[in-house]
């Protein structure tokens, strides 16, 4: 019986861990990545009659903040 020796080494054993790591990082990300696209908001309809402007939460927040 003739055993060969393992080609094992310290580096591969770490180039694995690290592939290994970084595959599961991914697939840890990927659900998350679907469920943001999936959440996003429509748009309200613009007004019949022009009149763009709406006093938003955001444009209140933002004359809170920029009060002097």
């Amino acid at each position: 019986m003739s055993s060969s020796p393992s080609r094992l080494s310290r580096r591969t054993l770490f180039a694995g861990a690290g592939t290994a790591g970084a595959l599961a990082a991914a697939v840890s990300v990927l659900p998350s990545v679907k469920s943001v696209a999936q959440a996003q908001v429509q748009p309200t309809p613009k007004p019949l009659r022009g009149g763009g402007y709406v006093l938003s939460e955001h444009v209140q927040q933002y004359y809170k903040t920029a009060h002097v």
